[in-house]
């Protein structure tokens, strides 16, 4: 599934081919979405301009002259700028054409993704309103998060996954970002001070700025047909790495589920 750090990608791979460019039409090959496609949104977005694209968590946020576009990627998502005329294939089901020489092709073969016009603010949308802070974002500090866990009995590795807490630290971060902080998955939100949270937020911008580092050297893909996600090579140190040892310490990395999601982890170096 797409996460942070892949639509940051997505955003800085296809901002500077599309911003400023007006949309010239909608070409729908499949509404079934994961909300279907309302027939109307083809004439509601001819002839805006794409005045910027920004990120909340994992949408994508295209502001037009009348209102703005949420495009979300679902699990198995990606977009293309192509040439107006290529041949789609079986899944790309939504092209916004910018001109004869300019696509953006939405490609899903799973269909969880998501296209949506509001003339209100994103803001007040119903799937972005009540969500958490940005994690590379001011508003997000160790104090924040401890302030917010007090006297929950739940994992922290749920907890800084829930989008009501803090947006985009999705499964492989958490992990990544606890084995970092040296703090176990498993370990209740609420009985976790202040200075273990602040070193878990540093962690959680390292893993999430290095993966959009990484993420950088791929942009090129987004123009063209290359058959390349865009999305980074991880370099995980603990995430998927079960039976495999700890680079710390030399333990055996082991595996347990919460909230019915891998979590991976090292015993001896997190506590």
């Amino acid at each position: 599934m797409p996460e942070l750090p892949e639509v940051e990608t997505t955003l800085r791979g296809i901002h500077p081919h599309l911003a400023g460019r007006r949309i010239q039409a909608l070409v729908v090959r499949n509404r079934d979405l994961r909300w279907p496609l309302p027939k109307g949104i083809g004439s509601s977005l001819r002839g805006q301009t794409v005045n910027n694209i920004t990120r909340r968590a994992k949408y994508l946020l295209f502001e037009l002259d009348r209102g703005w576009l949420i495009l979300h990627l679902g699990m198995s998502g990606s977009l293309r700028i192509i040439q107006n005329g290529a041949s789609p294939e079986k899944h790309d089901h939504v092209d916004i054409v910018f001109g004869p020489d300019r696509l953006l092709r939405f490609r899903d073969p799973r269909r969880f993704g998501a296209l949506i016009y509001t003339t209100r603010p994103p803001a007040e949308h119903k799937l972005l309103r009540e969500m958490g802070p940005e994690p590379l974002g001011d508003e997000c500090d160790g104090e924040y998060l401890f302030s917010r866990s007090r006297n929950r009995k739940q994992a922290v590795k749920s907890f800084i996954m829930d989008q009501r807490i803090v947006v985009g630290v999705g499964n492989i971060y958490a992990s990544e970002a606890l084995y970092r902080s040296g703090i176990h998955p498993q370990r209740a939100a609420g009985k976790i001070s202040l200075p273990r949270y602040e070193a878990l937020v540093a962690a959680i911008r390292q893993v999430l700025r290095a993966s959009i580092a990484a993420g950088g050297t791929t942009l090129r893909d987004f123009v063209g047909e290359s058959g390349q996600t865009g999305y980074y090579i991880r370099k995980l140190q603990v995430y998927g790495r079960e039976g495999d040892a700890c680079l710390k310490c030399g333990g055996a990395i082991r595996q347990l589920r919460i909230g019915q999601r891998a979590s991976y982890y090292c015993p001896r170096c997190q506590r």
